[in-house]
């Protein structure tokens, strides 16, 4: 492996499983830390098209329209009156994503000498799956029942591929309820998220493996809110950190540094905070900062800046994935992230 690792979030703007995960591969297999299936076809849209099938479920009435245009125009919906919604009437496909590209997954990972890699799955939250869906009321009113699923799917995925999976935890709503809550609250604000992270992790099989993948957005490109610095990513997985269930290994965290289009800041300034970040020895932080805008030097620095922060060596990702990009753009970030990492140890 390298001195940094590279971590891809997901979606890869290939056409199908077996193309992304083979160019994934050929461009960046050396520094992987995990692979991911890439998320192709309506899967690269994260859970748009989830939350689309909700329109046949018995129990739910659209609240509010939306074409996905921005995220002022999102779909969501409501319980009908007299119904109930129940973990067990939500299924989300997580399961038979996972089935489909399992033994794509084997042949590449064969093809390509890296019989250490584990299979990557990205899923929400049941409190992000719930907001998404059922609109501001969902976190506080919703959440048993998409927790409930989550976990199911989860359970049914580990029964499947045993320890040769890591589950990436995607929390693009905790970030922002923490980032958008004044700073006396903050504290407290990230130990309630960090409570509801808990309680779907230990509603899994002990032994999972899981990463977490925080999020600022990134629905055509372009991220749903901004952070001035990191005080936000640290005051979460501050929290989560120490409630984080025994028995359930925490791989890695991803925090976003930069946020859609716009790149990651070159002022040291915004990584100070990271200063303050608890982490256990064994879990890798992942920074957010590949960007088509930023060159290798520039880049270079804020890795260096966000290192002498953390006093750690980190690895490398985007802030999210990289099926909203073109195909050349994502191909460029593979290699720049490549380039960033290092040579690899052992290799001529």
């Amino acid at each position: 492996m390298t001195s940094r690792g590279l971590h891809l979030i997901g979606s890869y703007p290939a056409d199908t499983t077996d193309d992304a995960m083979n160019e994934i591969m050929e461009l960046a297999g050396p520094h992987l830390t995990s692979l991911p299936d890439g998320e192709t076809g309506d899967r690269r849209n994260w859970i748009v098209p989830i939350i689309e099938s909700m329109r046949l479920h018995p129990d739910l009435e659209v609240r509010r329209e939306g074409d996905w245009s921005g995220y002022d125009h999102l779909l969501s919906f409501r319980v009908r009156r007299g119904h109930r919604l129940a973990g067990d009437s939500l299924h989300f496909g997580y399961t038979e994503a996972h089935a489909a590209a399992r033994p794509v997954f084997e042949r590449v990972r064969e093809a390509h000498g890296r019989s250490d890699l584990a299979f990557q799955i990205g899923m929400p939250s049941g409190l992000g799956m719930a907001m998404f869906t059922m609109g501001p009321p969902g976190p506080l009113v919703h959440r048993r029942p998409f927790t409930d699923a989550i976990a199911r799917e989860i359970t049914q995925i580990r029964a499947d591929a045993a320890d040769d999976v890591i589950v990436q935890l995607e929390l693009p709503a905790e970030l922002a309820f923490v980032t958008m809550t004044p700073g006396p609250l903050r504290v407290a604000v990230a130990a309630w998220l960090s409570r509801t992270i808990a309680s779907l992790v230990r509603a899994t099989p002990g032994g999972t493996r899981f990463g977490l993948h925080l999020c600022m957005g990134d629905q055509r490109h372009e991220a749903m809110f901004r952070m001035r610095d990191t005080r936000p990513v640290v005051a979460l997985l501050n929290a989560v950190g120490a409630r984080w269930p025994a028995g359930y290994s925490l791989e890695f965290v991803h925090a976003p540094l930069a946020a859609g289009a716009a790149p990651p800041s070159l002022d040291p300034a915004f990584y100070a905070a990271l200063a303050a970040l608890r982490l256990p020895a064994h879990t890798r932080f992942v920074a957010g900062l590949l960007h088509e805008d930023r060159s290798a030097d520039e880049l270079l620095g804020v890795v260096s800046a966000v290192e002498r922060a953390l006093g750690r060596t980190v690895d490398l990702g985007a802030s999210c994935g990289l099926g909203r990009r073109s195909r050349e753009m994502a191909q460029s970030i593979l290699q720049q992230g490549a380039q960033l990492c290092g040579p690899v140890v052992g290799a001529p």
